[in-house]
């Protein structure tokens, strides 16, 4: 079956099954990527709509702009706390399935905890840091391009999209780079739940995250006494009073989130970036005529890309939202892929449109407390990739359609075969 017919009968489906019926949890929708009709049903008939039944149990899907904000900013009803089941859909994966891998992290907290674990990492991300890593970066996406075949088929994702992301990663934890990719298979394993083609058991999830807990224990106990602590974030997290005497399993909580929060924003948007110019040449040829749109392109990828499909929260208290009772205890789904082509809210919102008059209007990294706290190391990423592929490539060419991730929560990309054209 093509792509186009694939999209056809899921879309007939979408608008034919009961709205009580309809469930957006379905990782094979997003694998197909026909989620975005299921998605324009509810925000048409339902913005606020209730699924009794699913995988993950019975769950509020939030849709529109508007009430996505709602719930991002009201951190006092809507909660992100790891006992209530932190902020994604599937329980399993704050709690580790059967095996009971408890990894709370500062994102799963509320304040006053979030916010003190909060700063002891930001100072990667000051501006000052971050003008000393802008060298280092172009330096490295200059070594990547030079070294890509030209004129032969490659995969985007594993050579371009992983490799940039994960040297990024060995940096920001002064990681040893012979070693970097660990640090791809751990982000990987982290949101993965069995059958999604990355791992087959929570308890293979539980040895490999436990793994990662020792590896970066050494990293830690090297780091934990020096006088003089470098300015990476074990180094940050260790010399920190708010996170100095963490528990181990809230090390290991931490540092997980940091490994994904910088690999799967910028990953899957250097991948998605190169497949929108694809999918829209005329915006292509737009950016090659007038290369200073790359500065209002790369927000407009991340918000057409929405790399991070959903965050949940659990209300703490009754609630009224969208003209619906959300009771104490229910499980609440900000779906910012759906937020991010609310039509309502964002002009022309399923187009890509590299010069937007307001490009970062979009919700990908969230609003409220817990908005990226790397937002802009990740659009320096993207824009340095573009300016140096501007530079030596007329066209990269994708020979066939990308096999996607097996996820609700990551929407990504597994590969992308592509060509360039010098």
């Amino acid at each position: 079956m093509t792509a186009l017919a694939s999209a056809t009968t899921t879309a007939t489906e979408a608008d034919s099954l009961p709205l009580d019926r309809i469930d957006v949890s379905r990782a094979d929708l997003f694998e197909r990527n026909v989620e975005g009709d299921y998605f324009r049903r509810l925000r048409r008939e339902d913005p606020v709509h209730y699924c009794a039944e699913s995988t993950y149990g019975p769950y509020w899907s939030v849709t529109k702009y508007n009430d996505i904000m709602a719930v991002d900013t009201n951190h006092q009803v809507f909660s992100s706390e790891a006992g209530y089941g932190g902020i994604v859909i599937d329980d399993n994966i704050q709690k580790g399935g059967d095996d009971g891998l408890q990894l709370p992290n500062f994102i799963a907290m509320d304040p006053p905890r979030h916010d003190e674990q909060r700063k002891a990492v930001s100072p990667i991300v000051a501006p000052g840091n971050l003008a000393k890593l802008e060298g280092t970066i172009r330096e490295r996406v200059c070594r990547v391009l030079d070294n890509l075949p030209v004129g032969e088929e490659f995969d985007w994702v594993d050579n371009v999209s992983i490799e940039l992301t994960t040297q990024m990663l060995a940096t920001l934890f002064d990681f040893p780079f012979a070693e970097r990719r660990k640090l791809t298979r751990w982000s990987d394993v982290t949101t993965a739940e069995p059958g999604g083609g990355i791992i087959d058991s929570w308890g293979q999830r539980k040895g490999e995250l436990l793994e990662c807990a020792g590896y970066f224990q050494n990293l830690w106990n090297e780091r934990v006494n020096l006088t003089e602590p470098k300015s990476d974030l074990i180094s940050m997290l260790a010399h920190s009073p708010a996170t100095r005497n963490m528990k181990p399993e809230e090390y290991l909580g931490n540092v997980l989130l940091l490994i994904v929060g910088g690999n799967d924003t910028t990953r899957n948007s250097m991948t998605g970036g190169v497949y929108a110019l694809h999918q829209n040449p005329a915006e292509d040829a737009k950016l090659r005529n007038n290369p200073a749109l790359i500065d209002s392109m790369v927000p407009e990828i991340i918000r057409w890309q929405t790399p991070l499909a959903h965050m949940r929260r659990t209300a703490v208290a009754d609630a009224e939202l969208g003209g619906k009772t959300i009771r104490k205890g229910d499980k609440v789904v900000m779906w910012y892929v759906s937020g991010n082509r609310d039509e309502t809210a964002i002009d022309r919102p399923d187009e890509f449109i590299i010069d937007r008059q307001r490009p970062r209007q979009h919700l990908s990294f969230g609003f409220g407390i817990h908005r990226c706290v790397g937002n802009r190391l990740a659009e320096m990423q993207l824009r340095i990739l573009w300016e140096e592929i501007l530079q030596r490539f007329s066209r990269i060419e994708v020979l066939r359609e990308p096999e996607r991730v097996r996820s609700n929560f990551v929407r990504g990309y597994a590969n992308l075969p592509v060509r360039l054209h010098a």
